[in-house]
């Protein structure tokens, strides 16, 4: 068996009470600074992310434990890019940067392999 030249890895990330807590507005600046994570992790270097989903329409509420709130699925090059995408949950400013996204939503990465069915 070759090893595998990527991690397969699955982003969970969950709305915490902060969320819950925040004005329509702050609410507002929270979605964008979410936004602009995506839009950093999908711009790592090697990092193909495979897929997104959001179950948001059937959980209400905080997500304190599993099941979480939106996911990720990408192939990572190594676990260095993995700590940097989840380190954007620190450095991401919400609104005028008084907070980072990380008092509204947390993330936990599962690193696996791509599993491949057999024939």
């Amino acid at each position: 068996m070759t090893e595998p030249t990527t991690h397969r890895v699955l982003f969970c990330m969950g709305i915490n009470q902060n969320f819950m807590d925040a004005t329509k507005e702050e609410m507002g600046d929270v979605w964008q600074a979410f936004s602009a994570m995506m839009k950093g992790i999908d711009e790592l270097p090697g990092v193909t992310i495979l897929g997104i989903m959001d179950d948001d329409r059937i959980q209400v509420g905080p997500s304190y434990d599993s099941p979480w709130t939106a996911y990720i699925m990408a192939d990572v090059p190594d676990l260095e890019t993995v700590i940097e995408a989840c380190n954007f949950f620190r450095t991401t400013p919400v609104g005028d940067g008084t907070y980072s996204l990380w008092k509204y939503c947390k993330v936990e990465a599962r690193i696996g392999r791509k599993l491949v069915v057999p024939e």
